[in-house]
C-alpha cells in the first residue's frame, strides 16, 4: 500500500484547539477562564479555529507544512473525546464556515489538515446513548452499546458498570463497533469529513476495535474519497499489525528511546539497536511514522527533559534526522512546560518575551535543513556509531549519491568522534559541512574526526 505522496515530507504542528489562541471571543462560553490561566479538566480558555487561522504566519514562519488537531466535533468538555455530535463543529470552537476558512487558507499555503478521529467511543450526549438513557431496553440504540443491564446507571462516582466504558469512566461509553449499524454510521462520519475536504484522521485508540476487517472496511471508505488522504493510528507500542491498516503510527516508542538516550537512561549501543529495530519492523511505512517527543498525552518535552535546553536541542535533532514526519507540539518550540495531564494542555503564551527564542529558531532551522534535504526526507537509514564509552551514536540517511552522518553525543562533556565513513562514499580528503552550526571538516582516509560539544548534534554533508 502505497504512503500518501506528502506524508514523508510532512513536518507536523498539534494543536489542542482549546489552547491555541482566541480568534473570536464571542464563541467563548460564559465561564471562560483567563488566557495562561491553570488548566484543568474542566475548564475552558476560549481557542478556536479563527485562532489558528489569525496565527497561521506564525506556523509558516516555523515552516511546518501539515496540522493535526485534536477533537472540533461537539462535545461537553474542553478535550473533546467525549463527542454528542460527529457532523457539527464545536460551537466553542467555530462554525462549519470556520472550518471552510480554516481548510483553504491552510491548503493556499500549502498546509495539510488532520483530524483527530475517536471512534472508540462517544459522549454520554450522544444521541442513541441519550436515547437508551431515556429508553433503557425499549431504545431502538440498546445494541449500539455494550449494555450489561438496565437501567443504565450513566452518573455517579465510580466506574461504569451497567456498561462498557473507555477505562470505565462513564462519560466515555464504548461504542460496540461489531453491530452493523454502529460500523455504517462510522464510516459515515470517516467518508463525510474527507469529503468536505480535510487531510487524513488521527486514529484514537485504534487497538481498542480490535477488528482488522473494521479497520480494513475504513480504510477503504477513506482512500476511495481520497487516495492521497492519510491515516495515523495512536498505537503505544512497537507492533507492525497495524500498519496494514494505516499509513503510519503515533511512534511513541521511539519518543521513548530518544528521551532515553538524551536523559542517560539508555546507552548509546541500547539506543542505536532500537533505532535500527523500528526501521525493520516497519519497513517502507517507516517513512510515514508520525514521530512525537510531547503530545496532549505526555509530559511535554522540556519538562521531561527537566528544563534542559542544550537536552532539548538534542532530542529535536535526532527526532528531524529519522525516518518518518517529525511533530511539533504546540508550544514545545519556545520551551513550554507542562507535566501530565492536564498541565500539559496549557495556554500558547502569546507575548514573544516569554518564549525561548534561541530555541524556536533552532525548530526553524532543524525543519528549514530537513525541508532542503531529500535524504532525510526519504532516505534509508543505517547506523555508523555505536560507542558506550563516550554516549554517542551516529547513523546516516542516504537517497542516492547524497549520504547525510547524524552525529549525536549525549554526555556532558566534549567528545572527539571517529566517524567511519567509507560506507557512505566519503573519500579521503573530501569536505563535510555540517548543516545545523556551519562548519566544515576533512575526511582522512576512511574517517572523519569530529568534535561535538556536551548533548551536542551535528548534521554532516
Amino acid at each position: 500500500m502505497p504512503l500518501p505522496s506528502w506524508l514523508p515530507d510532512a513536518v507536523f504542528y498539534q494543536i489542542f484547539p482549546d489552547r491555541f489562541a482566541n480568534g473570536n471571543p464571542a464563541n467563548d462560553p460564559p465561564n471562560v477562564a483567563p488566557w495562561g490561566s491553570r488548566p484543568t479538566l474542566w475548564n475552558f480558555m476560549g481557542g478556536d479555529l479563527q485562532g489558528i487561522i489569525q496565527h497561521l504566519d506564525y506556523l509558516l514562519d516555523l515552516g511546518v507544512n501539515a496540522l493535526y488537531l485534536n477533537p472540533v466535533f461537539q462535545a461537553t468538555s474542553n478535550h473533546r473525546y467525549n463527542i454528542t455530535d460527529y457532523y457539527r463543529i464545536d460551537p466553542k470552537l467555530g462554525t462549519m464556515a470556520d472550518f471552510r476558512a480554516l481548510l483553504e487558507v491552510c491548503h493556499a499555503n500549502g498546509i495539510r489538515v488532520v483530524l483527530d478521529g475517536v471512534f472508540n467511543h462517544t459522549g454520554r450526549g450522544f444521541f442513541a446513548f441519550n436515547d437508551i438513557l431515556e429508553n433503557g431496553e425499549h431504545s431502538p440504540y440498546k445494541d449500539w452499546y455494550i449494555i450489561h443491564r438496565f437501567p443504565v446507571r450513566a452518573y455517579g462516582a465510580g466506574k461504569a458498570e451497567d456498561y462498557e466504558a473507555w477505562w470505565g469512566f462513564r462519560s466515555l461509553p464504548k461504542l460496540n463497533t461489531a453491530h452493523p449499524a454502529v460500523r455504517r454510521f462510522i464510516f459515515d462520519v470517516a467518508r463525510y469529513w474527507v469529503a468536505q475536504g480535510m487531510d487524513g484522521w488521527r486514529l484514537d485508540v485504534p487497538n481498542e476495535i480490535d477488528d482488522d476487517a473494521f479497520w480494513q472496511e475504513f480504510r477503504s471508505v477513506v482512500k476511495a474519497v481520497n487516495p492521497d488522504a492519510c491515516l495515523l493510528g495512536e498505537i503505544w507500542t512497537a507492533e507492525a499489525r497495524w500498519v496494514q491498516h494505516f499509513d503510519g503510527l503515533m511512534h511513541y516508542p521511539l519518543r521513548e528511546a530518544i528521551l532515553g538516550f538524551v536523559g542517560g537512561g539508555l546507552d548509546a549501543p541500547g539506543f542505536a539497536a532500537r533505532l535500527q529495530e523500528f526501521v525493520a519492523l516497519y519497513g517502507e511505512h517507516a517513512r510515514g511514522m508520525y514521530l512525537p517527543l510531547g503530545s496532549h498525552d505526555t509530559e511535554r518535552l522540556m519538562t521531561a527533559l527537566g528544563g534542559d535546553e542544550a537536552q532539548v536541542r538534542l532530542a529535536l535533532g535526532l527526532q528531524f534526522a529519522y525516518p518518518g514526519a517529525p511533530a511539533v507540539y504546540y508550544g514545545d518550540e519556545i520551551g513550554l512546560e507542562g507535566g501530565k495531564d492536564p498541565d500539559n494542555r496549557r495556554a500558547f503564551p502569546w507575548q514573544a518575551d516569554r518564549w525561548r527564542q534561541g530555541l524556536r529558531a533552532w525548530v526553524q532551522r532543524l525543519i528549514a535543513v530537513r525541508k532542503r534535504t531529500p535524504a532525510l526526507r526519504r532516505g534509508d537509514f543505517r547506523i555508523v556509531l555505536a560507542k558506550q564509552s563516550q554516549h554517542c551514536v551516529a547513523f546516516a540517511r542516504t537517497l542516492g549519491a547524497e549520504a547525510v552522518l547524524v552525529a549525536a553525543n549525549a554526555s556532558p562533556v566534549k567528545r572527539h568522534c571517529h566517524l567511519p565513513v567509507a560506507s557512505l562514499g566519503w573519500e579521503d580528503g573530501r569536505i563535510v559541512r555540517e548543516l545545523l552550526g556551519g562548519g566544515e571538516g576533512v575526511v582522512a582516509g576512511d574517517t572523519l574526526h569530529w568534535d561535538l560539544p556536551p548533548r551536542g548534534v551535528a548534521w554532516l554533508r
